[in-house]
């Protein structure tokens, strides 16, 4: 009974996700004054819709903006977390239980909450309306040290033991066994920051007011609102697609790996 009930909540939030996007989907096929027409009416299906998105605003220019600053954060917080993953799992420092404590509280501050200091420390480097001024509060993560960390201590040390003997550094350790075993890991961390960030809205629309710095979903928000007489919603949700569109693509294309690394790597 307790299956049958879990299946149908399952089923049910499905189609609260799916239909709105279905809908949306739908619009942007459409003709500007047949968007109020039924979900599943796809007569006269037009491309029109997404040329005057293309051609109203610089969605080029915000792809471009949005890969450097999601591919920028994945490289930095990626290096970061691994070396500071591996110095709270195998090294022994002053301090370092104390330290760890503190990454693990910040994981229970809510982000906005942070929002004011690191834009009076943006404004202070003079970085306002730059790509890095996106990118700097991300470049460390306490959740991805904290998982990778996890990872780490699952290894067991007779490796480090035999590796060492064998004359290994510890930066030949880290990259040829600690790093290897830690992929799932590192797979489900590049997924989840990756799609993160290519979604993220509130801090980027603080810190930029130039198009070749606006991310996609910022240059979106001000594409909906550019217009005086109101948002042509079927040109709107043709821009809406420009931004969700890759992240389909790529689910779709490499959804067993997505999903195996969560598996592997523990997380729901």
């Amino acid at each position: 009974m307790i299956h049958v009930f879990s299946t149908a909540c399952i089923i049910l939030l499905s189609f609260v996700w799916i239909i709105p996007l279905m809908w949306s989907i739908s619009i942007a096929f459409r003709p500007a004054n047949d968007v109020y027409k039924g979900l599943f009416d796809i007569s006269g299906i037009t491309f029109e819709n997404f040329v005057n998105a293309w051609n109203e605003a610089p969605f080029g220019s915000y792809y471009i903006a949005t890969i450097i600053i999601v591919v920028g954060i994945l490289c930095v917080q990626l290096v970061t977390s691994v070396l500071a993953a591996y110095a709270f799992a195998r090294l022994e420092f002053l301090g370092k239980n104390v330290l760890f404590v503190l990454f693990i509280v910040q994981l229970m501050i809510p982000a906005d909450v942070l929002i004011a200091p690191n834009y009076e420390i943006i404004s202070d480097f003079g970085l306002i309306d730059t790509k890095i001024a996106v990118m700097l509060p991300y470049f460390a993560s306490a959740f991805s040290i904290f998982l990778l960390r996890q990872t780490f201590k699952q290894v067991p040390i007779e490796f480090d033991e035999s590796a060492k003997m064998e004359g290994a550094s510890m930066w030949n350790i880290l990259t040829k066994i600690y790093i290897p075993m830690a992929k799932p890991t590192l797979t489900a961390l590049t997924l989840t920051v990756g799609s993160f960030h290519w979604n993220n809205y509130l801090w980027p629309l603080i810190v930029t007011n130039s198009e070749e710095n606006r991310p996609l979903t910022v240059g979106l928000s001000v594409f909906s609102a550019s217009s005086e007489s109101g948002a042509n919603w079927a040109t709107v949700t043709a821009g809406m697609l420009f931004v969700i569109l890759p992240l389909l693509i790529a689910f779709i294309i490499f959804q067993r790996q997505f999903i195996n690394s969560f598996m592997h790597a523990g997380l729901k």
